[in-house]
C-alpha cells in the first residue's frame, strides 16, 4: 500500500485550519498545518527526499503573505502544486495567485467537496505528470514532463504544473485551434467565467522561453477571437 498524500496547511486562522486537517485527514491525506508564510516556506524548502505533494496556502497571512510564499517556492525551482483558498476571490486576486504560480485558486468560503476535489485533482495531475516521463521535442526544443523543464539549446527553463499542463494540452491538439475556455476547463478546472487574462498571461510567459521573437510568434500562435494554436514545425516564410 502506498503512503498517504502528504499536505501542507498553511493557514492563520486556527479553527479553519483544524477543519481543513480534520476533513483531509479523515480523506486518507496526511495533512500537516503551519500559521504563516515564513514557516511554511523553512518547511517546504528543507524536505528534500520528504516532502509535500500539495500546499493549501492562504493569502492573507502575517509576515510573508502567499503570493510571495508562492513566488518564492517557484523562484527556488520546488513545484510542489499549490491550491489557494483566500477570502480574496476578486478576479485581479485570481490572476495574481495564477501569476505568482498557483496551480488552483478557490475563494473563501467554499464547501469543503469541492476543496478535496479540488485538492485530488491537482494530485492526480501531479501524479500522472511524474508518471508520464515522456518528452516532446520540437525545433530545437524540448519539453521534459517529467522534470519540468522546457530546453532550449543549453538552457533550461523550469515549468510549474499548471505551464507543463498547458503545454502538453496543446501540443496533444497540435494544429488546432483551442480556445480559452476549453483551456480553463479542461486543463484547470476552472469554471468558464473566470477572467481569460490568466491564459494570456501564461501565454506570454511560454512564448518568452519558446519564441526566437515572442513578439512574432510562430509555435504558439493567436487565433483572433478564439484563442491559440501550437503548431510543432510552421511553414518557413
Amino acid at each position: 500500500m502506498s503512503a498517504p498524500a502528504r499536505i501542507l496547511i498553511v493557514e492563520d486562522e486556527q479553527h479553519l485550519a483544524d477543519g481543513l486537517k480534520f476533513n483531509l485527514d479523515a480523506e486518507g491525506y496526511s495533512a500537516d498545518v503551519v500559521d504563516s508564510g515564513e514557516t511554511a516556506l523553512e518547511r517546504l524548502l528543507n524536505s528534500a527526499g520528504d516532502g509535500y505533494d500539495l500546499v493549501v496556502l492562504d493569502v492573507m497571512l502575517p509576515g510573508k503573505d502567499g503570493f510571495t510564499v508562492v513566488s518564492e517556492l517557484r523562484a527556488a525551482k520546488q513545484f510542489v502544486p499549490v491550491l489557494i483558498l483566500t477570502a480574496r476571490g476578486r478576479p485581479e486576486d485570481v490572476l495574481n495567485g495564477f501569476a505568482a504560480g498557483a496551480d488552483d485558486y478557490l475563494p473563501k468560503p467554499t464547501e469543503l467537496a469541492i476543496l478535496i476535489a479540488r485538492a485530488n485533482s491537482l494530485l492526480r495531475r501531479s501524479g500522472w505528470t511524474r508518471r508520464n516521463t515522456d518528452q516532446f521535442t520540437f525545433a530545437g526544443r524540448t519539453i521534459d514532463f517529467a522534470t519540468l523543464e522546457l530546453r532550449v539549446g543549453k538552457r533550461a527553463f523550469p515549468l510549474t504544473l499548471m505551464e507543463a499542463n498547458l503545454l502538453r494540452y496543446l501540443v496533444e491538439h497540435e494544429g488546432t485551434a483551442v480556445s480559452r475556455k476549453a483551456m480553463l476547463e479542461d486543463v484547470w478546472s476552472l469554471r468558464e467565467d473566470t477572467d481569460t487574462r490568466a491564459i494570456d498571461n501564461f501565454i506570454v510567459r511560454l512564448r518568452r522561453y519558446i519564441e526566437k521573437d515572442a513578439a512574432a510568434p510562430r509555435h504558439l500562435q493567436t487565433v483572433r477571437g478564439v484563442g491559440y494554436r501550437f503548431v510543432a514545425a510552421p511553414a518557413e516564410k
